[in-house]
């Protein structure tokens, strides 16, 4: 079978999809990634075919517009309104790579829009995934926009149907446009972007990619909702470590893994005074991550370790803790090592995310970046060290290590279909 994933995003959007089309890969099928580019030699690596878009997601993410829309609902209209240019070019890349790869089927990340529109026009089924619990609606909590907000039953399912209205309302005029003008379909126009596509009328499942020891499933979901557990690549405990990186391990105990991923700051300066003060406050040492923009320059310290990046299933195991933005694939990462976390995020997913580790006992409260100061995150890293948290973060990783998430997710999607 040939299928063709599409995902949008950074690195954390990219990297479970590659693990999950490794899995098919495995299975005997031919799988294609499309995605944002700059990410073709790690697909490639894989085993997949890449097939980029245009779009550049570190220089969106950089931009003023985003950096604002991080801040508050307004300004995340501001901008929704602002790219609509840029999202329409994309529906139309996108249609040319469905158009060049030719799949007998779709598997689809919410940020792609456009995979359940082409799945009708190619007749051929749409799956749809996600990496948080957020685009089916449940009683038990509330939209993960709103972590840890105590709403009620009503109000709880209210909040989900609230976001796809929104979503429905964002998107509909043009891609109803598009969908008729370029894809030359005239059947209404779906409601439910989340619904995922069918040309027999079947019932396909819908995949989500996270650990349910993390956020259980909830009871009022049928059984086309799959958890699968978190889509993870194999262990790179055979990476090569640079030289510095590994004496800097071996000349005292575990440090501290610090790093925000592809989240840019808004204030570099004041991040990294910030976590290099937290460190010297507690007397513990530091790994700290650069990624994209997140920490700046952090001179010379015999106590503090700097690099770009490693691989996380490397690294992680070798520190005492994991301090991180939050988003769902460094969240299951560092515990499914079995380290405490402290989330500092920024937005989106990550304040939810942040939230179940406090309830989970195997971190402390989130630390939004926005009020990071050295005393609140040493505080946060004496909590993260506690015994008993230390005791609850390795208990939640051995049932997290013990997940297929990649595999299961492959047979589940054999079995819809034969």
């Amino acid at each position: 079978m040939k299928i063709l994933i599409f995902t949008m995003g950074s690195r954390g959007d990219v990297q479970p999809y590659l693990a999950l089309g490794r899995a098919l890969l495995d299975r005997g099928h031919e799988v294609t990634l499309s995605c944002s580019r700059d990410f073709d030699e790690m697909i490639e690596t894989a085993g997949l075919t890449p097939a980029p878009l245009s779009i550049d997601i570190r220089a969106l993410l950089e931009s003023p517009e985003i950096q604002e829309a991080l801040a508050g609902f307004t300004a995340k209209i501001r901008a929704w309104r602002q790219f609509r240019p840029l999202m329409r070019r994309l529906l139309d890349e996108t249609w040319e790579v469905a158009r060049e790869a030719k799949p007998d089927l779709l598997i689809y990340h919410p940020k792609s829009g456009a995979a359940q529109h082409i799945a009708e026009a190619l007749r051929i089924p749409a799956i749809p995934t996600t990496l948080q619990p957020g685009f089916v609606e449940t009683r038990e909590f509330p939209q993960f926009l709103l972590p840890g907000m105590k709403l009620g039953d009503f109000a709880n399912q209210l909040s989900h149907r609230a976001f796809g209205w929104l979503t429905y309302w964002s998107q509909a005029g043009f891609q109803k446009r598009w969908r008729e003008q370029t894809l030359g379909l005239s059947t209404p126009y779906p409601r439910d972007f989340f619904a995922g596509y069918d040309p027999a009328g079947r019932i396909l499942p819908r995949l989500h990619g996270y650990s349910r020891n993390i956020q259980p499933r909830p009871a009022d979901w049928d059984a086309r909702e799959e958890i699968t557990g978190y889509w993870f690549s194999s262990a790179e405990q055979d990476w090569a470590a640079p030289e510095d990186l590994t004496r800097f391990l071996d000349l005292g105990p575990p440090p501290v893994y610090i790093g925000f991923g592809s989240m840019p700051s808004s204030d570099v300066e004041r991040t990294t005074q910030a976590v290099t003060g937290a460190l010297e406050l507690c007397g513990r040492r530091g790994i700290l991550a650069t990624g994209w923009g997140g920490l700046g320059d952090l001179g010379e310290s015999r106590d503090i370790h700097v690099l770009e990046r490693a691989p996380h299933s490397w690294l992680f195991p070798r520190c005492s803790a994991v301090v991180h933005h939050g988003g769902a694939g460094t969240t299951h990462e560092g515990l499914r090592w079995g380290r405490p976390s402290v989330l500092c995020p920024l937005g989106v997913d990550q304040p939810y995310w942040g939230h179940r580790v406090q309830v989970l006992g195997v971190g402390p409260a989130p630390v939004p970046q926005k009020r990071l100061t050295a005393e609140n995150l040493a505080r946060a890293l004496e909590e993260a060290h506690n015994p008993s948290v230390i005791d609850r973060a390795e208990a939640l990783g051995e049932t997290i290590r013990a997940e297929q998430g990649a595999k299961g997710a492959a047979e589940v999607i054999e079995r819809s279909l034969a």
